[in-house]
């Protein structure tokens, strides 16, 4: 029988491993987290008040803003507590759930862009059949689908891992719970449970990517069929915005967590990290909505209607 001491609080090192930038951690990454939290709270809001945006890409899009909102929410705050703070301490329970509501948002999110993918997809495809195809039920069964999905995947991987035994260290080689990082530390994990786990992660990043690339071929076939120059133009510049967000999501999620691991990898996982925590969801509402001249009037409506409403002292 194996005499060890079960773990139940872990030190969480992350950004201690970079003690000479911390400081600029911390103001980079409390602006990033204020942009995020104001431009998606702006998206939402104008998508709910601008009847014109009332169509399934918005709906798909406040989903995907409501949900990474809540993925930075889980995370960023944490993090920026860290950075000022000599404990860096977190209990098990709190790990469990936090890993719990960050995989399952990120799954969301995956799905979700597959989703958005298939939208464009019909919109293209059929586009007079497009507001049959793509009722307000069938686009919430949609986004019920993801966000259920979501929440199962994440409730199994936090089940295999959390039904480990941590016993050699108490130290996390991360900012947040990671599944790499806090595997590492168990004495009884086996290719089983390796295999498990890559096969949840696989199944929602590469299952997600698969059928967002085969939607994408599907359009570009049919735009590159369309006998309009201005048509073809605007099919692909709404692609390409999603192609982008979509390549940048999950080539970093990709790299971080389907790639092999050594015992050093640890700071190039918390650089990519910090890519799809911070990056990505700041790039987002900019790509999707900034650019985008409905969301543009939309925003200016809301925002004057903000400042006409405001107390003048």
């Amino acid at each position: 029988m194996d005499n060890h001491t079960t773990v139940s609080t872990f030190l969480l090192w992350g950004f201690s491993s970079f003690p000479d930038l911390q400081d600029l951690s911390f103001v980079m990454i409390f602006f990033s987290h204020v942009t995020i939290l104001v431009a998606n709270v702006s998206i939402m809001v104008a998508i709910k008040l601008s009847h014109n945006l009332h169509t399934p890409m918005y709906f798909f899009l406040c989903g995907l803003s409501f949900s990474e909102t809540y993925t930075t929410m889980v995370i960023i705050p944490h993090m920026l507590v860290d950075l000022l703070s000599e404990s860096k301490t977190i209990s098990l329970p709190e790990h469990a759930t936090q890993m719990f509501f960050f995989f399952g948002l990120g799954a969301n999110n995956c799905l979700l862009l597959a989703a958005m993918s298939y939208d464009h997809y019909t919109a293209i495809h059929n586009p007079l059949h497009y507001t049959i195809l793509m009722t307000q039920k069938i686009c919430f069964q949609l986004m019920t689908a993801s966000c259920v999905t979501g929440i199962v995947v994440s409730l199994c991987i936090v089940l295999v891992v959390f039904n480990l035994s941590f016993c050699d260290s108490s130290t996390v080689k991360h900012f947040f719970c990671d599944i790499t990082s806090v595997v590492s530390l168990a004495c009884d994990y086996t290719f089983f449970q390796k295999m498990v786990l890559l096969a949840f992660t696989a199944f929602v990043l590469v299952g997600s990517f698969i059928f967002i690339m085969i939607s994408c071929v599907f359009i570009g076939s049919i735009v590159m069929r369309m006998p309009s120059a201005q048509g073809r133009y605007k099919a692909f510049s709404t692609c390409s915005f999603h192609l982008t967000v979509v390549c940048i999501h999950y080539g970093f999620a990709g790299f971080a967590y389907l790639r092999p691991k050594d015992s050093d990898s640890f700071r190039e996982d918390m650089l990519m990290a910090v890519t799809y925590t911070v990056l990505t969801p700041l790039l987002n509402p900019i790509v999707y909505s900034l650019r985008n001249k409905e969301m543009k009037i939309s925003l200016k409506k809301v925002l004057g209607n903000i400042c006409r409403f405001s107390p003048r002292w």
